[in-house]
């Protein structure tokens, strides 16, 4: 039976708000992206995107098509199974039964920051391991300093 000629495709309409799990996917190409330091032009130039489509992509907006997915899964150097995770990709796993519950909501996560991102990308763009390590220790005795602050 043929299609008549006045039938519309059903889809979502322009009000309506995007899928949660198109909002998840795009978070995650957006983290991946970020993680690699492609800016979203970059990354549209791999595919043959613009970089609003890249934007639309990431925002949810507009649904990833299987073959652009595998695409992206290529580029962004990352299994498919990356886009559908709620697994931290910087943190190791949790070992099963130890681990804690995860907490509540996006931000609550310090790593899906941009800020904590830029702070990795920096620390690894130090080419020097004994200087990265002095950095590193820095870092811990700040935080101590700040915790017996704290304690006062």
């Amino acid at each position: 039976m043929a299609p008549s000629k006045g039938a519309r495709r059903v889809g979502r309409r322009k009000s309506d708000k995007p899928h949660p799990t198109d909002v998840h996917v795009g978070s995650r190409i957006r983290l991946r992206r970020n993680m690699l330091g492609l800016s979203q032009e970059k990354l549209g130039e791999a595919i043959n995107l613009t970089f609003q489509q890249v934007q639309k992509y990431e925002r949810g907006a507009n649904r990833v098509g299987a073959s652009r997915l595998h695409e992206l899964s290529q580029v962004l150097d990352v299994p498919i199974s990356f886009f559908y995770d709620d697994k931290d990709p910087v943190r190791a796993p949790a070992i099963p039964g130890f681990a804690e519950s995860p907490p509540d909501g996006f931000d609550a996560d310090p790593m899906r920051k941009r800020e904590a991102l830029e702070l990795v990308e920096a620390y690894y763009q130090i080419k020097d391991p004994a200087l990265r390590r002095r950095f590193f220790d820095l870092v811990k005795a700040l935080v101590a300093a700040g915790e017996q602050v704290d304690k006062g």
